[in-house]
């Protein structure tokens, strides 16, 4: 069974409205911090939210921070809640479709609300297969983030493994880098995705920083380092959507990808290409790529980095192969892409699969 988690932008909402969202989250914040300290917690129901005010509040949001609350303070051992967004269960909150508009419905402290939201194309899908019931409607969660409120609805749904004959079955390997944030290659099959629409973007948005600091704008900085991470998120997601797509359509069945687990500690490179990979989020693509991967029924590996750069397919290595971009070797002349090159080896786990990493999954 997967689960993924789908966060939806409402739509304009009023300011009363928003207002009303602020306040039943600082009710349901101050709710939470009393329950930690509740003997009755274990067997609390909707009720005893009448020990804690005499305000109306929706039961659904008191039974759902009930069973949040209890799992925090026995697993995670919370001592307190620096704020607690409300939540749902599939029975109280509801997607509807009115002609090619999706609404979600809430109960509020006022009454049930129905709230338009804006839904990105990739999203759509989702809604209509939960719409179908092909998909498991879990728990809801209504947040703000910058000025801006969201619902993140989660689903849970089956999967069906995508099976090949040993004869017919493709692997496809993706090397990771700057460059090229990412280089997939199955077989004679290759596709690039180049780094340098981000690099830019990147500089430009240190550059930007450096003068806000000068002038002491921390809370412009802020606004800076948000803009920036949401750009980057965006980037990752489009680029991991379009590599299982890429896969699908080639007959995957296995991805392998480098663990590169600590590599922004033992990679030394110049300073901006330094600065550069310690701020890209290498891990974060690799982890929508893999999830992604999972949700369309392909297996994901991960194998040791070592050598994957410089091996040729005649089995010589030696760091002098690559050069940039290019891959000659130095004993047979076997020329290449550089990237390409390191994604064969990655399909072929030439040099061994991560042990770490496995255990991990």
């Amino acid at each position: 069974m997967q689960t993924i988690t789908l966060k939806l932008e409402l739509q304009k909402p009023t300011k009363e409205k928003m207002a009303m969202y602020q306040k039943m989250t600082a009710i349901n914040t101050a709710f939470s911090n009393w329950l930690l300290h509740f003997d009755g917690l274990q067997t609390a129901t909707s009720k005893v939210f009448k020990h804690f005010s005499d305000k109306p509040f929706p039961a659904a949001v008191v039974n759902q921070t009930i069973q949040t609350v209890k799992s925090k303070k026995k697993k995670q051992k919370t001592k307190t809640f620096r704020r607690m967004w409300c939540g749902f269960n599939n029975q109280n909150f509801k997607v509807e479709r009115e002609n090619r508009l999706y609404k979600v419905s809430f109960p509020t402290q006022e009454k049930r609300i129905g709230v338009p939201v804006v839904c990105k194309d990739h999203q759509k899908p989702w809604l209509d297969k939960l719409l179908s019931s092909e998909v498991k409607q879990g728990t809801t969660e209504l947040f703000e983030k910058r000025g801006r409120w969201f619902v993140a609805i989660s689903f849970s749904f089956e999967v069906e493994q995508k099976q090949a004959d040993q004869a017919q079955a493709k692997t496809m390997g993706i090397d990771i880098g700057m460059r090229q944030l990412a280089t997939c290659s199955i077989g004679t099959t290759s596709i690039f995705f180049p780094g340098k629409e981000l690099g830019y973007r990147r500089r430009r948005f240190a550059t930007r920083r450096r003068k806000l600091g000068s002038l002491k704008k921390l809370e412009a900085i802020r606004k800076s380092k948000n803009k920036e991470s949401d750009w980057v998120k965006e980037t990752n997601h489009k680029i991991s959507r379009q590599i299982i797509r890429f896969a699908l359509d080639n007959g995957v069945h296995l991805i392998r990808m480098e663990d590169l687990t600590g590599i922004r500690h033992f990679r030394k490179s110049k300073k901006e290409a330094g600065r550069t990979l310690h701020r890209w989020s290498h891990y974060q693509l690799q982890q929508f790529i893999a999830y992604k991967a999972q949700m369309a029924g392909l297996l994901v590996e991960y194998v040791n980095p070592t050598y994957t750069s410089q091996m040729c397919k005649c089995g010589h290595v030696d760091k002098r192969n690559r050069d940039r971009n290019a891959f000659c070797c130095r004993k047979c002349g076997y020329r290449s892409h550089a990237d390409i090159n390191a994604a064969i080896n990655i399909s072929k786990a030439v040099s061994g699969l991560s042990e770490e990493k496995s255990k991990k999954n």
